[in-house]
């Protein structure tokens, strides 16, 4: 089998190679976010981002159905590898692109049929509802190609290949800036014309990865002998899958909950909030992909039996992401205000104003979610998603319960909301460093 080889070598120098692509990757699809959000805010006005930003929250909860999926699928491509069993692993692409494709097919026509109920459920104002429509009729055309994308994408990672996932990303991150600009500037589509240009973006990804694996990896390919509906191994997939797209299902849900919070206080804390969570999403996003990296590199571990190479790999993730996540946070907090005038324009202090509290109150304590991702990966790689529920569902119910009882408090307000954040990340990393300690006093057990 071709691919990258995580249980040998030196620990944290192979598993920086190995995340160093993956994280550019998401940095650039960041990127075209946060540019896309950019020339929203600037060109449009604030109820344009408003909008936009209210139905980026709402594709993130969509698509993680999708993406939760893949890692979970991921999480057995890579055990498969690390046991050097083909069949296994033909067999298991084969069931889940079926699928999980059928789940993204389904998906597509619920947020479609039901679009209008959507709008009520998140308390968009009305001043912004023909904007935030007109950009979702676009964004669910997408839906498809963020499977594609992204069921390959999780393929190529889980056999150590982050390179080429990397290189779509980046090719579509670039086609959709100038596609940006040419449809909002050049011909005047508004927020049509953003969402347009993600789509078409999105689909040049989709398509181009699909065609590379086809064509460079034969070894990859489901023969006709494993293109066969295996009951043990759906089930398997379904207890990595499910439960991964549980957590991030659960996750993202709570995210969209605090959003339709945040769309009760009016465009101007609407349009505060999504400038602020495209700067806090890229501030962390690299410790993300470096949780999802090690994710690969214990899925391998556990299938090689190497139990002692996974512990020494914990301790020198954590301290990684440790510094990772001190040096991001005095960036963000010490320049708070010129990020968010980036997005918005000087006539809007009162947003900028709202933006850079948030950030400020967030980026204190980024190194809190930067363990939680790490705990995420590395209960998923060695068949434990179900903790990574219980740390989702700790996290986010403490961030949805909090959110809601603070910001009623007329002396918090919306400052409330905020707060919620990194109280909700502090007890998860909690829970997972206890659940951590109480499994290694067991005899026998991995961790």
């Amino acid at each position: 089998m071709a691919g990258y080889d995580l249980t040998q070598g030196s620990i944290m120098g192979k598993l920086l190679k190995f995340a160093f692509p993956i994280m550019v990757g998401n940095l650039l699809q960041q990127l075209y976010n946060i540019v896309d959000t950019l020339i929203v805010g600037q060109y449009l006005g604030e109820n344009a981002l408003a909008a936009v930003g209210s139905a980026y929250a709402l594709m993130v909860f969509i698509t993680s159905i999708i993406i939760g999926l893949c890692m979970g699928s991921s999480a057995f491509f890579s055990m498969q590898f690390g046991s050097r069993n083909q069949d296994r692993l033909e067999k298991g692409i084969f069931i889940a692109f079926v699928a999980i494709g059928g789940v993204a097919f389904v998906l597509n026509v619920i947020v479609y049929a039901a679009m209008g109920g959507i709008l009520v459920f998140l308390r968009v104002p009305g001043e912004v509802v023909p904007l935030m429509r007109e950009y979702l009729v676009w964004i669910f055309a997408g839906i498809l190609a963020v499977f594609l994308y992204n069921f390959v994408a999780n393929l190529l990672r889980s056999v150590g290949n982050s390179v080429v996932p990397l290189i779509f990303l980046g090719i579509s991150a670039v086609m959709n800036i100038v596609l940006d600009i040419f449809f909002i500037r050049s011909l005047g589509w508004g927020v049509g014309g953003a969402a347009a240009a993600t789509v078409i973006s999105q689909y040049a990804a989709g398509i181009g990865i699909v065609m590379y694996y086809a064509l460079r990896y034969p070894e990859l390919r489901v023969t006709e002998k494993n293109r066969v509906w295996d009951m043990q191994i759906l089930g398997e997939l379904m207890g990595l899958s499910m439960l991964t797209c549980l957590q991030q299902s659960i996750m993202n849900f709570g995210i969209l909950m605090v959003q339709g919070l945040v769309n009760s206080f009016g465009p101007v804390v609407m349009a505060a909030f999504a400038a602020a969570v495209k700067i806090d999403s890229f501030a962390y996003a690299p410790v993300q992909d470096f949780g999802n990296a090690f994710s690969t590199y214990v899925a391998q571990n556990y299938g090689a039996g190497k139990t002692e190479r996974i512990r020494k790999g914990m301790r020198d993730a954590a301290a990684g992401a440790f510094l990772f996540c001190l040096v991001i946070s005095v960036l963000v907090v010490g320049f708070a205000r010129p990020l968010m005038g980036l997005f918005l324009k000087e006539e809007s202090a009162e947003a900028i104003s709202v933006g850079v509290g948030y950030l400020r109150i967030e980026g204190v304590f980024y190194f809190g979610i930067g363990l939680l991702f790490l705990f995420y990966g590395y209960y998923r790689a060695i068949y434990k998603p179900g903790i990574s529920v219980v740390l989702t569902v700790v996290s986010l119910g403490t961030r949805v319960v909090l959110a809601y009882a603070l910001s009623g408090i007329e002396t918090i307000g919306v400052t409330g909301i905020w707060m919620s954040v990194p109280i909700g990340w502090i007890l998860a990393d909690l829970t997972g460093m206890w659940y951590y300690w109480l499994s290694r006093r067991k005899p026998g057990k991995l961790l």
